[in-house]
């Protein structure tokens, strides 16, 4: 059987990313008319022809997008983030009277009917994908097909694709920075996110990037959670149960960051007293804990409306903007590191 030319074939045949190709044969005048002329001739020689959902795209308009979220089972849905994600992707949307659908799956390894539904159908003009998983290469075949994309996320491999996110190494440094610095704290532990996922990747690497520029990196303890409240009390459990030394805590998210106080107080050690605790995300719980979560807020509706306006350009072809937009993510003060909350936050 004969091979099926992709668009990375083209690309590979020019020397240039599958993004910029995609460009070039949709004729965007980002792309200079010799690489245009290049990529076309490319694809003439190699018998490209476009995906349907492509074709589809440029022909007619389904007055809709499509969320993507691969795999649903584990964290997504039931956590606050994903609130957040389809407040901002639906408030983008109404302002351009489109509807928003739902892509998912119930688990990772059949998480490719959530993009094949949106490439081989044409529901939607284009996509958002949220909570990939590092080795879900149907991320790169979406970016390739020609359907306008846009990630929320972080995602190295894929440096040319368009994406919203936030840096989460430098944000875990900060968490880690005000520990270490502001509370004199030196034996820390930090309880990761999945490590499956680039966020939970980019936060651990974030806490030992400070540990380190302290010098108290032999101290650090890491733990792998699945940012659930129980996997945070377990981290807990285990450590009390080995008897480790410990006076801080960097959770990878607030809810761990819950279970794992509880757990730290059940078992009679004070929070902030004995132990300072700093969580991530400040979805919601964070500010009714007692005590309150010191915290790094993560802007995720903000981040999804960015996201969806830059959809939308790119679906009108109007699209100016870097293809890496971060947001900044600040720390929240409350009582669970030491400090006294600010004043808006009593």
């Amino acid at each position: 059987m004969r091979k099926v030319v992709t668009l990375k074939d083209v690309a590979q045949r020019v020397g240039v990313t599958a993004a910029a190709a995609s460009m070039a044969l949709s004729g965007n005048e980002r792309i200079s008319d010799s690489t245009r002329s290049a990529v076309q001739r490319a694809a003439d020689e190699l018998g490209y022809v476009p995906s349907s959902a492509g074709r589809a795209l440029r022909n007619q308009r389904a007055g809709a997008v499509a969320l993507i979220v691969p795999n649903s089972s584990q964290h997504v849905f039931g956590h606050n983030y994903f609130m957040h994600v389809l407040t901002g992707v639906s408030t983008a949307a109404n302002a351009h009277d489109a509807q928003v659908i739902v892509s998912t799956n119930a688990d990772q390894e059949n998480g490719v009917a959530a993009y094949e539904r949106v490439m081989r159908s044409r529901s939607a003009d284009g996509a958002i994908v949220t909570s990939a998983a590092i080795e879900d290469r149907n991320v790169e075949r979406l970016v390739e097909s020609g359907l306008p994309v846009v990630l929320i996320g972080n995602f190295p491999y894929l440096a040319d694709a368009v994406s919203v996110g936030v840096d989460d190494v430098g944000a875990t440094a900060t968490a880690t920075d005000h520990l270490l610095q502001v509370h004199g704290r030196t034996a820390l532990v930090h309880v990761t996110g999945t490590l499956d996922h680039q966020t939970g990747v980019d936060r651990r690497e974030g806490f030992l990037r400070a540990v380190r520029a302290a010098g108290v990196e032999e101290r650090s303890i890491i733990v792998e959670g699945d940012l659930g409240e129980e996997s945070g009390a377990a981290a807990m459990r285990q450590l009390l149960a080995e008897g480790a030394d410990f006076d801080g805590v960097v959770f990878a998210n607030d809810d761990m960051a819950l279970g794992g106080m509880r757990v730290l107080v059940d078992a009679g050690r004070r929070v902030p007293e004995d132990v300072s605790v700093i969580g991530f995300d400040d979805f919601g719980i964070a500010r009714v804990t007692t005590p309150a979560i010191t915290t790094m807020r993560v802007p995720a509706e903000e981040m999804a409306r960015l996201a969806t306006e830059q959809l939308f350009d790119r679906i009108e072809d109007t699209d100016r903007a870097p293809a890496r937009r971060e947001l900044p993510v600040t720390l929240v003060v409350r009582e669970s590191c030491g400090c006294r909350p600010a004043a808006d936050e009593r």
